[in-house]
């Protein structure tokens, strides 16, 4: 099996690329959409409802305590492009430092979550998942103000779907995702504390 190096990684995520296995099984494939689904962070919207669900406080976040385990999850469905090559780069991309997982608990448990790449004042959200209601919207809501805390300002969702449209996903040209990608890695941002 081969594993895809945090370097070669970084790289691709630098130039506007993503590795995606052809199935569970399948060979390695690489994307570049056009267009490219954002999520600008000035827009993000969370529905009323979702607002109340936060401000409850039932469930907790955390972040990087079980990344390989929120990889799983995010794989375990019958339909998916997480392979055990991807799983094994990726949690070596997490010990250097920049894959991350943001995760909701509720009662000790696991209850949702999302993994992604971190780089310079860019976020490229890779996978989400739930085994609660609304907890991966919640994982994504952390998400966005830990990156408005940190000062970043790019974060990349790849594709549009229509969970993504409602907090506020819009799709753009690849020219001008490039320009704001080029822009964001050169931020000088630490998306851990």
């Amino acid at each position: 099996m081969n594993i895809i190096s945090p370097d070669r990684l970084l790289a691709m995520y630098a130039s506007g690329v993503f590795p995606m296995a052809d199935g569970r099984s399948g060979p390695l494939l690489l994307f570049s959409p056009d267009p490219r689904t954002i999520i600008p962070l000035e827009d993000f919207h969370i529905t009323h409802s979702l607002k109340k669900t936060w401000r409850a406080g039932r469930f907790d976040i955390r972040y990087d305590t079980c990344f390989e385990r929120v990889m799983r999850e995010c794989a375990a469905r019958d339909d998916t492009w997480i392979s055990e090559e991807i799983i094994r780069s990726y949690v070596l991309l997490h010990r250097q430092g920049n894959a991350h997982s943001v995760e909701t608990w509720m009662d000790g448990e696991l209850a949702g979550g999302l993994y992604g790449v971190a780089l310079g004042g860019a976020f490229f959200g890779e996978s989400m998942f739930h085994l609660r209601r609304d907890a991966s919207k919640l994982a994504l809501i952390a998400l966005v103000e830990r990156m408005l805390d940190k000062g970043m300002t790019l974060l990349d969702v790849q594709y549009s779907t229509q969970h993504l449209l409602t907090f506020g996903a819009k799709e753009i040209p690849r020219t001008s995702y490039l320009r704001l990608l080029e822009k964001a890695i050169t931020q000088t941002v630490s998306f851990s504390d």
